[in-house]
C-alpha cells in the first residue's frame, strides 16, 4: 500500500510541476469550450466569436511562452494539440447539429480525430514510441479549420450567406484529410518502418 500511495503522491508532484504558466493556459482553453459550445446552441454569436478569439489569444500565448521561457513540458506536448482538437470538434459538431455548416464537414473532421488519437493509443499499447509532434499539413489543418470556423460565426453573427465560403472549406477539407492519412503513415511508419 505504501508503494502504491508513493507512486500516487509522485505522480501528483510530477503533474502539479508540469503546471506552468503554458499548460495553465491550455487549461484555460479547455474550460472555455462549454461556454463557447452554450453561446452557439443559444445563438449568441457574438459572444461565440469572442469566447473564440479568447482562446486563440491562449494557443498564441501558451506556445510563446513555453518558447521563451523554456518551460515546454511532455504534459503540454499532448495537452496542446488536445485543447485544439477539443474546441474544433466541438465547433463543428455544433454549428453541424444547429445546420449552421453540413453535417458531414463534421463527420470528415471527427472522424480524422479519432482515427488519430484511436491509431496514437494504439501505438502505445503495442510500446511503439512515436513523437507527438504536429507535422507541417496538420498545422495547416488545423489554421485551416479555424479559419473556416472564425469565417462561420463572423457571417452568422452578421446574419449573412456563407455560401461564398466554398472555397475555404474545399482546402480545409482537402488539408483535414491529407493530414490525416499523413498521420496513419507516421503511425504506419512507426509501428513497422519495413512495411513503407
Amino acid at each position: 500500500m505504501s508503494a502504491y500511495n508513493s507512486s500516487v503522491s509522485g505522480g501528483l508532484v510530477h503533474f502539479l510541476t508540469s503546471m506552468n504558466l503554458p499548460n495553465s493556459l491550455t487549461i484555460l482553453r479547455i474550460l472555455l469550450i462549454p461556454f463557447f459550445v452554450g453561446f452557439l446552441i443559444y445563438a449568441h454569436y457574438g459572444w461565440a466569436l469572442l469566447a473564440l478569439v479568447v482562446a486563440g489569444i491562449t494557443d498564441i500565448l501558451d506556445g510563446v511562452i513555453a518558447r521563451v521561457a523554456n518551460q515546454r513540458t511532455k504534459l503540454g506536448a499532448y495537452l496542446d494539440p488536445l485543447a485544439d482538437k477539443l474546441l474544433l470538434t466541438s465547433a463543428f459538431v455544433t454549428l453541424a447539429m444547429l445546420h449552421i455548416v453540413p453535417i458531414w464537414v463534421a463527420i470528415v473532421i471527427l472522424s480524422r480525430d479519432l482515427i488519430i488519437v484511436a491509431g496514437t493509443l494504439l501505438l502505445h499499447v503495442v510500446a511503439t514510441p512515436i513523437e507527438v509532434i504536429p507535422t507541417t499539413m496538420g498545422k495547416g489543418a488545423t489554421l485551416a479549420q479555424l479559419v473556416y470556423l472564425t469565417s462561420v460565426l463572423v457571417l452568422t453573427y452578421r446574419q449573412q450567406d456563407l455560401g461564398f465560403l466554398v472555397p475555404l472549406l474545399t482546402l480545409t477539407l482537402a488539408l483535414t484529410i491529407g493530414s490525416g492519412l499523413h498521420y496513419v503513415y507516421r503511425g504506419i511508419r512507426a509501428y513497422n518502418p519495413h512495411l513503407v
